[in-house]
């Protein structure tokens, strides 16, 4: 393999200060996990972990090693020798370095969970809003419900390597229920709320799933519909209400916590004393956008050591100098959501705040500013409807503020860039800005202690980037991917570039695969991070994880001289036009959406054909309740038609007049993105607007808002096909074809 490789970043920073030689858990593990020697790869002897009361890793010697100047090689493959595996239960060879990050003892779930409570016993670790209080668990309850919850499902008969799926919004059952299966020896496995009852279906008969965990009974519906096409399932459990029908094998999370009672703690322990890191314990699976889902294996070795790697890498502060508080919304199926709020939280102590299940619907903010967190992490449409909400308000303000809104703006844009350059100095209007407009905003939003805010999953615009660090909110990119346990690049506070998604984790390791004049390639990682295999998909594995043992994220980027890197597309997004040029559709909607305001969502097209065309969604209204885009224009939406001089209050009326100021103004717009273009074949030359926009409701969009483009081009297959078989452009935009 050809390539250029970037090695770690520069960011060192120190571990968590090691646990303590006396400590106390209730149920505490009377032995030690270890690791087989031909069960590590590595380029000295690192230390294994010992038990909960002692320093991990002390006197042991782990042996058998090989690695090449580009990273981890493949072994021959054999139980425990192979850098990947789609069995599960598996065993792969760690990819262990002589020195610094990556040469860390590997430890299981467990090891980690009582190093966590041995440091944070009585640090407060969830909190749930119960009747309009904040009910809350210090770090040893936490684990000892765990440990209840992890008893439980071996009276439910939960079986080694079998799943449990938990199905429901974030809450601290979700969390006792991931990581008891994970001590019971189970699968932790994670379903969307959004997904269907075939959706769960498939999730579940991949994973053998023994046990199904649901929030409510909406969800319980779902399961009930598909439980006689699973044969492994042995029981449901319902959390978040009241059971509203008795049946055979469903029990409320009450009588579920009881069950282990009769299971004797040595038990439990036997099971978690044969746990290894290299082992897989948690799925993820893919979001379908490309294809059927994919069971991404974790291991124990991935979830704890990348926990670790991206809590220092961002910052994060050790819970007993300072603790960090986070809002946990984000879809827990998702591994952004897991790395973050149950992971890296354990390694740092971290207390968890749970939002409010209709979060995404509305009531996010508001939990914000009353938990007002430290650290918080949202994907590109969560800080878009900020945006969109903040402009809708600042409408509305009276000429004076608006003006002075916009003198902030603009200041704090330019000393932000220019900070961005390396040069910190703040002027005297900074500070002024500071104290008339940025603060409030902060405080309005519930950032207003929030040193540390992220975006990630998806791509960002830099739209929305440039309009938060006008008000001095530095959105930090990070970059990764279910199969890298999350990050594998993250921007810092104090280095960052827009448009860029950082530096790579220390410990990490980047190769751009086959890279062009340009110096783009395939983004393919290496290190502990990475993950086990596919779920009984031998074929796909392959895919992914080369001969050398790297893995190929599937998107185009490039360094920049400081080692910073840039998402520049997706291999199998890229547009291949009937003349042969390859051409990444992400700029180029996102220089659309950015030149036409009221578009909310754009889809580039033309694989094959002689030109590209684009659908285009304007900004509106959207149910709260269900998710579905309505009819009415969005205020934005509404205040840009009102500056053009049309009248039109909902998207019917503008597409049914072909209203001739906003079509005007999204042809000019396009105009001038085509204008930008290098060469004629990336032209937009027909474009039509649909009359709903893309959502979750209607199966366009994926759940951290990814475009799903098969799903549209398959739903808008005649409108496609009509932009290549008319003469004139569907929309009425004058045809200007190459």
């Amino acid at each position: 393999m050809r390539g250029t490789v970037l090695c770690e970043s520069d960011a060192r920073m120190a571990l968590a200060e090691p646990v303590s030689s006396v400590a106390y858990c209730s149920s505490a593990l009377q032995g030690s996990c270890e690791v087989a020697g031909e069960d590590v790869l590595l380029n000295s002897s690192p230390r294994t972990a010992e038990p909960h009361n002692s320093q991990p890793g002390e006197d042991s010697k782990i042996e058998d090693y090989q690695v090449n100047s580009l990273g981890p090689k493949a072994a021959p493959s054999s139980p425990g020798s192979s850098m990947w595996t789609t069995r599960r239960d598996g065993e792969v060879k760690l990819r262990m370095e002589e020195q610094g990050p990556g040469s860390e003892a590997p430890k299981t779930v467990h090891q980690l969970f009582q190093e966590s409570v041995n440091k944070y016993s009585n640090f407060y670790a969830l909190a749930s809003k119960k009747n309009g209080k904040w009910a809350k668990l210090t770090y040893k309850m936490y684990y000892d419900e765990c440990w209840k919850a992890a008893k439980s499902f071996l009276k439910l008969g939960l079986e080694r390597f079998h799943g449990v799926g938990i199905l429901g919004f974030n809450s601290a059952e979700w969390f006792i229920a991931d990581i008891g299966a994970i001590l019971a020896g189970g699968f932790a496995v994670g379903i969307y709320t959004t997904n269907s009852p075939e959706a769960c279906h498939y999730v579940a008969e991949n994973c053998s799933a023994n046990v199904i965990v649901v929030e409510n009974h909406k969800q319980l519906q779902k399961i009930l519909e598909i439980e006689h096409r699973l044969p492994h399932l042995k029981a449901i459990v319902q959390y978040g209400e009241e059971i509203k029908e008795q049946r055979p094998k469903l029990y409320s999370w009450k009588q579920f916590m009881e069950l282990g009672r009769d299971v004797p703690d040595e038990q439990l322990r036997e099971i978690i004393a044969s746990q290894k890191p290299n082992q897989c314990c948690s799925l993820i699976y893919t979001s379908g956008t490309t294809g059927q889902p994919k069971g991404v294996m974790l291991s124990h070795d991935n979830l704890t050591w990348t926990a670790a790697a991206a809590a220092r890498f961002i910052m994060l502060r050790d819970a007993r100098e300072k603790q960090e508080e986070v809002v946990s919304y984000l879809p827990l199926s998702h591994i952004a959501a897991q790395m973050c709020d149950i992971w890296a939280a354990m390694t740092l102590g971290v207390q968890v705040y749970f939002a409010q299940p209709d979060a995404l619907k509305g009531s996010l903010v508001e939990t914000l500013r009353e938990v007002r967190p430290t650290a918080f992490l949202g994907v590109p449409r969560v800080w878009e409807k900020m945006e969109e909400k903040m402009k809708s308000v600042g409408m509305k303000a009276s000429a004076i503020r608006r003006k002075v809104a916009a003198w902030a703006k603009g200041v704090g844009l330019q000393t932000n860039l220019k900070k961005m350059d390396g040069r910190l100095d703040e002027p005297v209007n900074f500070r002024l800005a500071r104290q008339l407009v940025y603060r409030k905003v902060r405080k309005a939003i519930g950032l207003d202690r929030c040193t540390k805010c992220y975006t990630g999953a998806a791509p960002i615009t830099r739209e929305t980037l440039e309009f938060f660090l006008s008000l001095n909110i530095p959105v930090m990119e990070l970059y990764g991917m279910s199969e890298s346990s999350g990050p594998h690049t993250i921007s810092l506070p104090h280095a960052f570039k827009l448009g860029s998604c950082g530096k790579v984790l220390s410990g990490c390791h980047t190769l751009i695969h086959k890279p062009d004049m340009d110096g783009i390639g395939e983004i393919c990682f290496s290190g502990r991070h990475v993950f086990m295999g596919y779920l009984n998909m031998e074929d796909k594995t392959r895919e992914a994880i080369d001969e050398d043992g790297w893995l190929h994220s599937g998107d185009l980027g490039k360094h920049d001289k400081d080692g910073f890197l840039f998402i520049t597309g997706r291999i199998k997004e890229l547009i291949i036009t009937a003349g042969g040029e390859n051409i990444p559709p992400v700029p180029i909607e996102d220089a659309v959406k950015n030149a036409v305001p009221i578009i909310s969502n754009a889809m580039l097209v033309g694989d094959k054909a002689k030109f590209l065309s684009m659908l285009l969604t304007l900004k509106c209204v959207v149910d709260a309740e269900t998710g579905e885009p309505g009819d009415d224009l969005s205020p934005e939406a509404l205040a840009f038609c009102q500056r053009l001089g049309s009248k039109a209050t909902k998207v019917s009326e503008i597409i049914s007049s072909k209203d001739k100021a906003i079509y005007t103004a999204i042809q000019k717009g396009i105009s001038a993105v085509n204008e930008k273009a290098v060469s004629n074949a990336q032209k937009v030359q027909k474009w039509v607007l649909l009359e709903k926009d893309f959502s979750l409701f209607g199966g366009e969009l994926g759940p951290t808002m990814k475009l799903k483009r098969p799903v549209v081009a398959q739903k808008y297959r005649d409108r496609i096909a009509q932009f290549y078989t008319d003469t004139e452009t569907p929309s009425g935009e004058p045809s200007a074809r190459p």
